[in-house]
């Protein structure tokens, strides 16, 4: 990884791209520290740290939600968005032709998820300030002026950061939506390797202070082996194309492959999966409902106690343990959207289809219907495999913090976001590395 970017820093077309796309990143980072008008700051921070359900949202905003800046918002209205998108492009037709007409139809497509991200922004922004307003969190309470410079505010920093996005995915390294979550997310770790440091490393003697940053370090690095595995792990089916002739030549004959990966749904359902779980939490705390238990507590919040995810794994106390009940259905709904989400970006049927139509088939499976259901029975062991990796990914750092009461921001699904994003742009790296290599070898 070091070598390619020495290389690529030496060419010059690459280097301004890298330089284009940090300035970016900065401009991110700043905007991160900028206040929203009539939030006082020092008060929300107090009321965000009672609030663990939110600690991913923050994770994802790098910061920006708690100290509430213009960018508290962020890019997740829309990673929202394009989600929503992609998911009624199998459900309306005419969305579905769009995405099959080639540029123009990814252009409007692309146009329809900016529309949506702006929609998702006023509603989410408008829903935060009168959510927070009812609990005093606002200076001056809610007025129309205070609402609507809140609202504004935040809706304007979510559209920036999408056109920032697509600027640097234009002008610099690509994926510019991706590399502003990673650098949202990354900023987060050295609070976490503090907060780890300051826990477990600090006040223990000598030999605990070895064993606890050892273990520390190999989970963390196993986990990103892990993941790097899971990842770049495919099955490759292969595929035979009959020979044909087209005039007076002879075609076809070649072999390829459909390479298949084992994580076909990347990060979403773990997302999914965990806003499912902290959506009524979210909801109930704006009604100013928490999570509790004991004696004093009501049925409503002992429920809500269960969907969330700093009361799972405490072996230390029997009564809390029962709460756990909640990370079954957290790994079912994993497993869920692993192949919900795979069945609606994956078409076995399509594909078969269209293998057919260009003469190809799988040595040993005739095609049709047969190559159908060799590609679900494959892509259905494929996505299980990839689900309980996925799995493993996301319940680590929950029974870490559960089991030793270890507070860190990032999870499972931060470590898949930062090793994604980095495998990626690194490949995008080198791919331009090697175009520009082919290009000087054809001037010369």
């Amino acid at each position: 990884m070091i070598k390619t970017l020495r290389d690529a820093l030496k060419i010059k077309d690459i280097r301004t791209k890298l330089l284009y796309t940090f300035m970016a990143l900065i401009i991110v980072r700043i905007g991160c520290q900028l206040p929203v008008p009539g939030v006082d700051r020092n008060y929300f921070a107090s009321w965000f740290e009672q609030q663990t359900a939110l600690n991913f949202f923050d994770a994802m905003t790098g910061g920006s939600f708690t100290q509430m800046s213009i960018f508290a918002l962020n890019i997740t209205p829309y990673i929202t968005a394009s989600i929503i998108i992609q998911l009624l492009t199998i459900a309306i037709p005419k969305l579905e032709e769009m995405q099959k007409e080639g540029e123009d139809g990814r252009k409007k497509i692309a146009e329809y998820t900016r529309y949506l991200t702006i929609g998702l922004a006023l509603i989410e922004s408008i829903a935060m300030s009168v959510g927070f307003g009812n609990q005093g969190l606002l200076e001056g309470g809610i007025t129309f002026t205070n609402v609507t410079v809140i609202v504004v505010s935040m809706t304007a920093g979510s559209a920036f950061l999408m056109w920032l996005g697509e600027r640097i995915t234009e002008k610099g390294v690509g994926n510019g939506i991706s590399i502003i979550l990673l650098i949202n997310i990354v900023s987060r770790i050295p609070n976490d390797l503090t907060s780890l440091y300051n826990q477990f490393i600090a006040s223990a003697t000598v030999v605990n202070k070895i064993i606890a940053a050892v273990v520390i370090l190999a989970v963390i690095l196993g986990m990103v082996v892990f993941i790097i595995v899971l990842q770049d792990g495919e099955r490759r089916i292969p595929v035979q194309y009959a020979k044909k002739v087209q005039g007076r030549k002879m075609v076809g004959g070649q072999s390829s492959n459909i390479p298949l990966k084992v994580n076909t749904a990347g990060v979403i359902p773990v997302i999914f999966a965990s806003s499912l779980m902290s959506f009524p939490i979210v909801i109930a705390q704006f009604m100013g409902v928490s999570p509790a238990s004991g004696a004093g507590a009501s049925l409503g919040q002992k429920i809500l106690k269960i969907f969330n995810q700093s009361s799972w794994c405490n072996f230390s106390n029997i009564h809390e343990f029962k709460y756990t009940l909640g990370l079954v259905a957290y790994i079912v709904l994993v497993i869920f959207f692993a192949y919900f989400y795979t069945s609606v970006t994956f078409n076995p049927i399509e594909v078969s289809n269209n293998m057919k139509k260009q003469g190809g088939f799988i040595p040993g499976i005739r095609p049709g219907k047969p190559t159908t259901d060799y590609l679900t029975k494959v892509l259905n062991n494929i996505i299980f495999i990839g689900a309980v990796g996925l799995t493993i990914v996301a319940v680590v750092p929950i029974f870490f913090s559960g089991a030793f009461d270890a507070s860190v921001s990032f999870s499972g699904t931060s470590l898949i976001i930062i090793v994604g994003v980095v495998l990626e742009t690194m490949k995008k790296i080198e791919s331009m590395m090697l175009v520009r290599h082919y290009k000087g070898f054809l001037n010369d």
